[in-house]
């Protein structure tokens, strides 16, 4: 098999008493033949149109070619790098594609000017902008952040003299923005299914593209999922796409966060992909299940939350032996081409047992409009209630700044966090510069003593920021944001990266805090490199 699962304990009682019913109504079969009734009345219109890749494998085999000649062409004319322009599932696929098999794509999904930069600029080893070639891919054809790091390159290009359509290929929907001024301006286009959703299209030209171009194997990668397909569609207490789904969604009362571990040697990157899929799949109407992505050594596993159910990646089915201390959790092995059919199928499955649609995203574009407003008002900044050690201190509440402390207002934050809630931390910087700003998460779970999620922003904003509005409403959030002397234009636009970044990060707040009520916190950073360490001392 190229998929295997291993369940022990209070997991394996979910499971066998949630399986029989998930079997009896036939819904694996039923998602492989596009029943768009699966999900209720007010999910039909939708799903009627969101179920194209259940058939993504046969629909991209004929992508496999034209991809290979394309890279083969770039490569002719001295391209020895791929960038991605991308976010969400986009960016997310391709990623964990390329890392999972060792081949270099550099991933810009993040308005961060210094990050913009350096996937302008190259470097030594991989080639600069002259050994270049841009992805350019966007579902809708209207993305803000990819629409920009076009511009930015475009620009680029023609100032060392290379034609834009040369070095940019685009992916999107037939008939989008993007697809129609791409063709327009003679660019090499593929179009993307668009009956597929955005998080659903790891195996279709959003994710073969860019890791084709780049050089990873994507027949292999296709063949892989075709060896799963069977299996997910059989109305079979052995599917194990019905299993996890039983997993994850099934009890009562039902553990909604989902503890994702990996040791990272094997598939890496896979946990940030399924935290998207699902995130912005389930989290909807007051409900959902939370992902969290954590470490071998991360405090929820030493803790163990009553509400986190821990799925642990392993590379190889028979090393389950090896795990057998590690009671309650589901244990998962397989190839990176069997868990993209599998996680798929099980998070629209999960979506029928939590009653809600997996296909739309109705709290998504809240934050873009706020962003837009604001891009279009520029009011000026909030004052900061107060600085202290090179950090700015802005709260939702005045109360979370009483203490004049940042180690104080992050308690104060803590102490808002329901018996079931969770902190998110979402970090509005160059993850190149900063890349050890992650390692808070860590920190923040051990001192708040609750599951913690950790997001890149703006790229959080197009799956987990779905979420953190339309899910429960049991979350605090922690905003990191820097001040930065690193800025750049985006051509043909109004405003530049950093004030497109820094609307991106106020427009979220003001969603949160404003429409739903939601305590905020924001840091800035007055000296990034510097003040990293004030921050790291406060949330210990």
């Amino acid at each position: 098999m190229s998929f295997e699962l291993k369940l022990t304990g209070h997991v394996k009682s979910v499971v066998d008493h949630t399986l029989p019913g998930l079997v009896a109504s036939l819904v694996a079969s039923g998602i492989t033949a596009q029943d768009e009734t699966l999900w209720g009345l007010t999910a039909q219109e939708e799903a009627s149109h969101r179920l194209g890749w259940v058939n993504a494998v046969s629909v991209s085999r004929p992508l496999v070619a034209e991809i290979e000649a394309l890279r083969e062409v770039l490569r002719s004319n001295g391209v020895t790098r791929i960038v991605l322009a991308g976010m969400g599932g986009s960016s997310l696929a391709p990623e964990v594609i390329a890392q999972t098999a060792g081949v270099p794509l550099v991933i810009l999904d993040s308005t961060a000017p210094g990050q913009v930069l350096a996937a302008l600029d190259g470097d030594a080893e991989a080639g600069g902008l002259a050994q270049t070639a841009l992805v350019v891919s966007s579902k809708s054809g209207s993305t803000v952040e990819t629409d920009s790091a076009k511009r930015a390159f475009e620009t680029a290009f023609r100032d060392i003299g290379i034609n834009p359509a040369e070095r940019i290929i685009v992916v999107t929907d037939p008939g989008s923005p993007l697809d129609t001024s791409a063709r327009r301006d003679g660019y090499k286009v593929f179009n993307a299914d668009p009956t597929v959703g955005g998080r659903y299209s790891a195996l279709t030209a959003f994710g073969l593209v860019p890791a084709g171009l780049a050089g990873v194997d994507i027949n292999e990668l296709l063949d892989e999922a075709d060896a799963t397909l069977l299996e997910v569609a059989i109305d079979s207490p052995e599917n194990p796409a019905l299993v996890l789904a039983a997993a994850i969604a099934g009890g009562e009362p039902r553990r909604d966060k989902l503890g994702l571990v990996s040791d990272g040697t094997h598939i890496i990157g896979l946990p940030d992909w399924i935290e998207q899929l699902i995130a912005e799949s389930t989290g909807k109407g007051g409900t959902g299940i939370l992902p969290v992505v954590l470490l071998p050594v991360s405090p929820e596993l030493e803790s163990k939350p009553a509400d986190l159910q821990t799925v642990r990646f392993v590379s190889d089915a028979h090393e389950f032996h090896l795990f057998a201390h590690h009671e309650g959790e589901v244990l998962i092995s397989g190839s990176l081409g069997a868990q993209f059919i599998v996680w798929e199928y099980a998070t629209a499955i999960a979506g029928r047992i939590l009653g809600i649609n997996p296909f739309d995203q109705p709290d998504v574009e809240s934050a873009k409009s706020a962003t837009r407003g604001l891009l279009d008002s520029r009011p000026e900044p909030t004052p900061p209630a107060f600085a202290l050690n090179g950090v700015e201190v802005r709260v939702s509440d005045p109360a979370l700044a009483a203490s004049g402390t940042v180690s104080g207002v992050l308690e104060a934050l803590w102490a808002l966090v329901p018996s079931d809630g969770y902190v998110a931390v979402q970090a509005y910087v160059n993850r190149l510069e900063l890349s050890q700003i992650r390692g808070l998460r860590e920190l923040v779970a051990a001192d708040s003593g609750r599951p913690t999620t950790f997001g890149w922003g703006p790229r959080f904003l197009h799956s987990t920021g779905q979420f953190h509005k339309g899910g429960p409403a049991n979350g605090v959030y922690l905003q990191i944001l820097e001040s930065t002397d690193v800025d750049l234009e985006v051509p043909g636009r109004p405003f530049t990266f950093g004030e497109l970044i820094r609307a991106q990060a106020a427009g979220d707040e003001a969603v949160l805090a404003n429409e739903h009520g939601r305590p905020v916190v924001t840091l800035t950073l007055t000296d990034p490199q510097a003040d990293v360490l004030s921050l790291f001392e406060a949330a210990q």
